[in-house]
């Protein structure tokens, strides 16, 4: 039977990480991060080849959602299957998701061949991940409450006890709360949730 942590728990990146691999006076710019959209992977990729404007190739690999069942692999111009999947090949390696790797080549002038490519990317990749923190999180579900100033003591009772996070908030007339807490307990959040007169609730599920 899956205990808690495996049913909600993945493994990601902390920050961004570079690296650099050479061979035969090829360069291999690896930059990894922890992104957790398309959106995100998106803009981390146009920030890359406008800093590497010059770089012919900017080839990389992500891995989305606690299973790291969005996912996608690009040679940006290099022989097929020679650069993005040896990329995405590491990322599962480490058993990650939640993680963008873009590796930039600058050409030295020798051809690599296929499998000095597949080589040099993997390695360039592998080397960003080891340069990072791996950390673990998890799967995540979301809730909009909505209610009046008597119900807050019973409000920051439940967020206390059931380690929910304030995302966001705002008290005018009346209260607004934005809160995040890991999937595993929504059972538990809501049975607390029906407990409290006056307290008006959506919930989100399953985002990360």
């Amino acid at each position: 039977m899956e205990s808690r942590d495996d049913i909600d728990r993945f493994f990601t990146l902390s920050r961004e990480s570079t690296s650099l691999f050479k061979d035969r006076n090829s360069k291999f710019h690896a930059h990894a991060f922890p992104v957790k959209s398309e959106e995100e992977v998106k803009e981390k990729l146009a920030g890359l080849r406008k800093q590497y404007y010059d770089a012919r190739h900017h080839c990389y690999a992500y891995s989305l959602g606690k299973d790291g069942d969005v996912f996608r692999a690009n040679d940006d111009g290099e022989p097929n299957h020679s650069a993005g999947d040896p990329i995405l090949g590491q990322i599962r390696s480490f058993e990650l998701t939640n993680v963008l790797i873009v590796v930039v080549r600058y050409f030295g002038g020798t051809k690599l061949g296929v499998g000095g490519l597949i080589q040099a990317y993997r390695t360039a990749a592998k080397m960003a991940i080891e340069e990072n923190e791996i950390v673990e999180d998890f799967e995540r579900c979301f809730l909009k409450l909505h209610f009046s100033y008597p119900v807050m003591n019973d409000v920051m009772k439940l967020i206390k006890n059931e380690d929910l996070e304030i995302q966001s908030q705002e008290m005018e007339l009346d209260c607004k709360m934005d809160l995040s807490f890991r999937s595993s307990l929504k059972g538990q959040v809501i049975d607390q949730l029906e407990t409290i007169d006056g307290l008006e609730y959506k919930l989100i599920e399953k985002g990360i």
